[in-house]
């Protein structure tokens, strides 16, 4: 598997670039910004990009979207219950952001348990409302992408718009620490960590 990471945005959001190295083909996860490089990374790795995935509504993380796909035509994936995010920038807090506004319809939404083909490799959607209502985690072999749900020592905030603290910790606790402690935990913003870590040092979840 083709695994990168690019920090990028003026808020340093992690997008991913995923990809299979038997058919070329690859996913990028939230595009937050700098597009050129994520494009040049993609062209660098010999890659097609079919799907950009993101993990929730919010400004950060889409900010480079419309100029990804416009430039890949690859289909925009979110879930369900933060398409509506997608389409307002208001809402997706793009316009109260240091970068452009982004109001775009998805080409397609994602529910709970979808199964995402990467040429011979399977991501699967996990459904963890908390952050947003419609936030999701995408598991990937021994690694799991958590957007703005989890991240090393912390988790996501929960005072913005459909964010529930309730909410976030449940879907931590059933969703993502039912996974081994050695599963990789690859985060929206920061270092990456692993499920073991964060059961014994993360203050939220200990």
């Amino acid at each position: 598997m083709i695994f990168e990471r690019l920090p990028v945005g003026v808020y340093s959001a992690n997008s991913y670039i995923i990809g299979c190295e038997k058919t070329g083909e690859a996913v990028v996860v939230d595009p937050g910004g700098d597009v050129d490089t994520i494009l040049e990374k993609i062209e660098e790795l010999g890659l097609k990009v079919r799907y950009i995935i993101l993990t929730h509504g919010h400004g950060d993380h889409i900010g480079g979207v419309i100029e990804l796909k416009e430039k890949t035509n690859a289909k925009i994936l979110i879930h369900a219950d933060d398409e509506y995010m997608l389409k307002d920038s208001d809402i997706n807090l793009s316009s109260k952001m240091s970068i452009k506004n982004v109001e775009v319809n998805p080409d397609d939404v994602l529910q709970d348990k979808d199964v995402i083909k990467i040429g011979s490799y399977n991501a699967y959607i996990i459904h963890t409302p908390g952050h947003t209502k419609g936030s999701i985690c995408i598991r990937l072999e021994n690694n799991i992408l958590t957007g703005d749900t989890l991240f090393a020592g912390s988790i996501g905030r929960t005072d913005l718009p459909g964010g529930s603290h309730e909410n976030i910790i449940k879907s931590i606790k059933e969703k993502i620490l039912i996974y081994d402690d050695d599963v990789k935990i690859f985060p929206g913003h920061g270092p990456a960590t692993t499920i073991g870590i964060e059961k014994i040092t993360n203050p939220f979840i200990v």
